[in-house]
């Protein structure tokens, strides 16, 4: 039973309230001044805190302050007569849980006390009520899906709900996971059957290539200083907890775009910002392109390749390119920003999220911190929120820059082992393979046998590429169990899933 202390200096006028409590299930101790309210919660724990501001001895808010430097876990609700700013400030300023004025009614305190002490388990009861009407015809839609935008409409409320899951502490995460799960291989059976059109005609969706084309040319042709910020592995889920970050300095519009395969840095990092598709880069600029073999790092030429795409649109704007890793490029992005204030078009790549998936595969402590979806989410948004990434979105918008803030693909975790053999020549990616001379279980992987006609280099002329579907990832034969143990649980990017290839599109326009 929650234990409640309810400080009045005109407390027997309110027996009917505390009369109304008792029949709601709470136990109400009362006392009629400041120093009783403090001895009383020395002496027993009590839930919450009904205080009145104007007493005679030591006032309310002073009461308040003392109660905050003693009891800080209890919270406190301020009741007055008063109606004045200053004190409505004061109490605010002296973290209160809630602020009621007199007269006040019984449903109103109940209201207060169920506020501050049962919203966690009302909500999490409310939400789960809700996700268990909405699941069935989630699975209707899911089962019915026809169109790339039906199924972002899909991923858009999978995601809604796991963050209202997750914040709720709601049991119904593992039903979400199994609709999650069935959504993608859904999706996958799509992929499957739409892909090569989507790469082949005219009538594609947009995709990595066109990026630049359709947000970034448009916005520099109306005369916006704009900043293509590119953050490498980020998903739709963590974009929504970072977004409240940013509505403080811009006004937000949000897209999906759908990234080419491999999701992965070197083909769809390389095709947004040359604005072609890895065998045109490749055909193209072979001084630009870095095979899979090779030792160069596959993200070198970015700065370059955006070059190429200016020039081939014939176009004369100035840019800037960086690339941010850690707390101190952010650091010397900003001392940079203010003398390149005037610069048209900033490009800026953060590789931080892409860095703690690798960082959680390699450190059993990051593994530990980052267990699941929620920690992984939690983690970005606290180095968003503390690593200076903050401070340069502000700056952006105090510069008057628009921001284009987008991704080159999205991560999934994966639990699921998928036996493939190959040579030496292999690539390493957990989640695509590449190579002459690969067996592997055709059912369980979505082929490219002709990567020509895909827009996908061909190492050698009896090239395929593969790539695990759903949670899967591929390993080798050899010291399988080792190899299992080590990469099961982790995130890794490459292959087909909504998480990796349906990802944020969001345009900032600073307020203003």
């Amino acid at each position: 039973m929650d234990k409640i202390l309810w400080a009045d200096d005109e407390i027997d006028l309110l027996k009917p309230h505390i009369l109304f409590l008792k029949a709601k299930g709470y136990e109400v101790t009362t006392v009629s001044n400041g120093r009783d309210a403090l001895d009383a919660l020395d002496a027993e724990p009590f839930s919450l805190v009904l205080l009145d501001e104007n007493m005679p001895g030591i006032s309310g808010l002073e009461t308040l302050d003392i109660i905050n430097e003693r009891h800080p876990e209890v919270p406190v609700v301020m009741i007055t007569k008063s109606e004045e700013e200053n004190i409505m400030d004061q109490a605010i300023g002296n973290r209160i849980a809630d602020y009621l004025i007199k007269p006040v009614n019984p449903n109103q305190i109940l209201l207060s006390i169920k506020k501050n002490l049962h919203s966690r388990e009302i909500v999490t009861e409310q939400t789960s009520s809700d996700y268990q009407h909405e699941f069935a015809a989630l699975s209707q839609q899911i089962n019915m899906a026809s169109c790339l935008d039906d199924w972002h409409d899909i991923y858009r409320k999978l995601v809604s709900w796991e963050l209202k899951l997750s914040a709720s502490g709601s049991p119904m995460g593992e039903m979400l996971l199994s609709q999650k799960r069935d959504a993608n291989a859904n999706f996958c059976k799509y992929v499957r059957r739409t892909y090569e059109k989507w790469v082949t005609e005219d009538d594609r969706p947009l995709m990595s290539p066109a990026l630049f084309k359709n947000r970034v040319f448009p916005l520099l042709d109306n005369g916006e200083k704009v900043c293509f910020f590119l953050v490498d592995n980020f998903r739709l889920d963590q974009w929504k907890v970072i977004q409240p970050l940013l509505a403080e300095y811009f006004n937000i519009s949000e897209d999906l775009y759908t990234t080419i395969l491999p999701t992965s840095t070197q083909y769809a990092r390389n095709s947004i910002f040359a604005g072609l598709m890895p065998l045109d880069i490749q055909q193209m600029y072979p001084e630009l392109w870095v095979e899979e073999d090779e030792d160069e790092g596959l993200n070198i030429h970015e700065q370059e390749l955006v070059q190429t795409q200016l020039d081939r649109y014939r176009r004369k704007d100035r840019f800037t390119y960086t690339k941010i890793n850690d707390s101190t490029g952010c650091e010397k992005f900003l001392g940079k920003l203010s003398g390149n204030r005037d610069v048209p078009l900033q490009v800026v790549v953060l590789n931080f999220i892409d860095m703690l998936s690798h960082a959680r595969t390699e450190s059993k402590m990051i593994r530990e911190l980052a267990a699941n979806d929620a920690a992984y989410r939690s983690i970005a948004e606290s180095w968003f929120r503390h690593s200076g990434v903050l401070d340069i979105f502000s700056r952006l918008a105090a510069f008057g820059y628009k921001v284009v803030l987008t991704t080159d693909h999205g991560t999934i975790r994966v639990d699921n082992p998928i036996k493939v053999v190959g040579d030496k020549n292999t690539n390493t990616n957990l989640r695509y393979k590449v190579g002459k001379n690969l067996s592997y279980n055709p059912r369980q992987v979505y082929e490219i046998k002709n990567p020509r006609r895909f827009g996908l280099p061909m190492p050698n002329m009896s090239s395929t590429y593969i790539f695990a579907t759903n949670e899967d990832f591929f390993s080798y034969p050899n010291n399988y169990n080792y190899y299992v143990q080590y990469y099961n649980g982790t995130f890794q990017h490459g292959g087909i899933s909504l998480e990796e290839m349906i990802v944020p599109l969001v345009t900032l326009t600073p307020k203003g």
